[in-house]
Formats: C-alpha cells, structure tokens, sequence
C-alpha cells in the first residue's frame, strides 16, 4: 500500500513514517517546515534538536535499508497538491499536516488567522486531490477528542442515534469546541462528512485525546530519530510538559482546579490505530469515526503522578495552581466511550510509573538544554 504521510515532520508524522515503513508500506512523508518555523518566530525550540526531513529518511535507510520518500512543499499550494496526488497516487492518506495548538490559535489576530487558513486549506485539498486523482485513496484524517468539549452526558463515538417527536436519525455527535484549533478540526470532520455524502469517498476520522511520550519501536536505541519534543505552553502537550517541568525544577503549571479530565495516548498506541485504520479501511462513501485514546486523567491525577515519580528520581518537584487563563470548565462530567479501535485489535499500552520514571530520565540527559522562559507563556482566552 502506498501511503502519503502527511505533516510527516511533526510530533506524530515522523514516527508514523517509520513505523508504516517498517511494516512494509511505501511510504511518502510530506511537509513544509511550518512546526519549525513556528518554533523559531515564537522561541519555543524543542528539548532537543531534530534532524530534517531528508536526513532522518537517510537515517532510516541506514538503520533499515527502507526507503521513505521525502517531499517538501505547502499544502496549502493547490498546484502542488495536485502535483504529488497525481504522481504518486496513493492507496491512503494520512492527514496530520495543520497546526496543532489551541493556545497558539488564540494568541493573536495573525496567529488566529494562520491557524484557520493553513487548517481548513489543507482538508479542503487534500478532498478535492483525492477526489480529482486518487478517487479511491483511503483519507486516515487526525481529528481530535476536544472536538467534542465536556458535555453532560456520555460521549459516544462520532456518531449520535437520536429520536426526535417519534422520528429517528443519525447524526454526529454535537461539537462544542474550546479553542480555534479545535474548532477548524469541527470544520474539517464537517467538511469531510460533505464530500463522503458527495464524492462517496472513504474516510476514516480519528478523534485523538493528547499525546505523550518519546520511544517507539521503530526509534528504541537511536535518538537520532526520536521525534519533536515540544514542552513549552504553545506546542508542548500536559505530560510532556509537566515531566520538563519536574526535571527544571519549575512548579507543575495546574490550571485552576485542575479537575480538567481527558483521554490520553500514548506515542506508540498512535501509531497502533492509525495502522489498524489503514488495514481495515471503510467502505466507499462511508465516514468512520474513532475515539482515538486509551485512558482518562485529570490534570491534577497527572501532576501527582509526575510528582510521585520525580520525587522517587531525586527531584523536588512542586504543583502550582494558577489561575486559568482559558475559558474551560475545571470539574466536569467526561465518560467518552472508545470500543472502535479495541475491537479492530489495538493493544493499549497504558501509563505506568516505570513508563514515567524511563521518559523522565530521558528528558534529565536534555536537561541543560531546557530554557525556562519558554516554559509558561500565559495565552489567555
């Protein structure tokens, strides 16, 4: 199966290319640098630095005498979209390629606006390339769980039954968004389920709680190939961030409460569902929609466990609640359920305190290397 990997630089692309690489697909990772150029204008670089495109796929091909194949270029281009779409015409897609952060989406007016334009851009060609050049190219699109907001009754997976004065229909489950970001990510599965309606094509939409973690199978003993490892307010995820904090010392930043409760994912259980997607993909015209997770934290339940470890590692580590500089609800109501990708064979790996013990004892090899001001930047919305 051919596989464009788009996004294929980022926190979740590049481990997808190796590992789809390694089980036999031929795959092609599709980028354009915006994650790094964000980094740099907002001086918020990564724990450690990351090779590029071209010299991790070299790197690979050392490693495994696999091919990834490497194209540079923006998404947002249409002329380049339908250039790649129809040279290599892909068996499947795997859409990664928009800006990920919710604080940085509310940052400002140019931040805002960038998110909304490069987001929504992106979907609306990669359907129209699809549709135009590989109608039958299965679209594997990163949706996320905050889509869905913190309703008062159980969230099912995507799709709702309801009735309604004794009449019955489907619908999406109702979106009630937080942030801009997560907003465009409403307006993709919008989009997508337009064109599925239109088109008939073949889309499976993974809503995914946020990511932790470093190792995969494919990067276990080369660092070379570890991904980005963002820990910064505006692109580093809660964990990810805290385990930093721990490590430099800095009090673990608790919004409010801190009764904020999420699903979360680990690195490698990513990996897992979006191969699961590509081996069992939907029938044509139809949308398919997971709730891409493994378990459910509050922000206060991983600060005590981050404590807890790093305090068994020698480190001082304290929680400060701060206020919240977002508009969310800190104690809520959260029973998402997630059967979908479990019945298709995924395997979770759950967090475990050696799992935290050995991430942070990586991240105290980069210790010198953390900046503290990058650390809390106070987007406020």
């Amino acid at each position: 199966m051919k596989v464009l990997v788009l996004g294929a630089d980022g926190y979740l692309g590049w481990p997808t290319c190796m590992n789809l690489s390694r089980l036999g697909y031929d795959v092609i990772g599709v980028d354009n640098y915006l994650r790094r150029t964000l980094c740099l204008q907002e001086d918020c670089d990564p724990l450690f630095a990351v090779p590029n495109l071209q010299q991790r796929a070299e790197l690979w091909k050392q490693k495994t005498g696999k091919n990834i194949g490497i194209e540079i270029g923006d998404l947002c281009d249409w002329g380049f979209v339908e250039r790649i779409f129809d040279h290599h015409q892909p068996d499947a897609v795997v859409h990664y390629a928009e800006q990920p952060s919710a604080p940085y989406s509310q940052k400002d007016y140019d931040t805002a606006y960038l998110t909304l334009h490069n987001n929504l851009a992106v979907t609306f060609n990669v359907i129209q390339a699809v549709h135009a050049h590989a109608p039958s190219c299965h679209i594997v699109k990163l949706g996320t769980m905050g889509e869905y907001g913190t309703p008062n009754i159980d969230i099912e997976e995507g799709w709702i039954e309801i009735e309604h004065k004794g009449r019955q229909d489907r619908f999406l489950f109702p979106r009630q968004a937080s942030s801009l970001y997560h907003t465009t990510k409403v307006m993709d599965t919008d989009l997508l389920w337009f064109y599925v309606r239109t088109w008939g094509l073949r889309v499976t939409d993974l809503m995914q709680g946020p990511v932790y973690g470093l190792e995969t199978e494919e990067n276990a003993g080369d660092e070379r190939l570890y991904p980005f490892f963002n820990y910064d307010e505006l692109f580093g995820t809660a964990l990810n961030r805290f385990m930093v904090q721990a490590v430099a010392g800095y009090p673990l930043t608790v919004y409010g409460k801190g009764g904020q409760t999420r699903g979360y994912i680990h690195l490698m259980d990513t990996l897992q569902c979006v191969e699961l997607s590509l081996r069992h993909p939907p029938k044509e015209g139809e949308m398919r929609i997971f709730n891409q997770f493994t378990e459910t934290f509050s922000v206060n339940d991983l600060a005590q466990m981050v404590k807890k470890t790093g305090n068994e590692l020698g480190l001082d580590v304290k929680i400060q609640h701060l206020e919240n500089p977002r508009k969310e609800m800190e104690n809520h109501y959260y029973n998402p359920a997630h059967t979908g990708l479990v019945e298709l064979g995924l395997k979770p790996h759950k967090l475990t305190e050696q799992m935290l013990t050995d991430m942070m004892r990586t991240i105290i090899r980069y210790k010198d290397g953390i900046e503290r001001q990058r650390i809390f930047r106070n987007v406020k919305w």
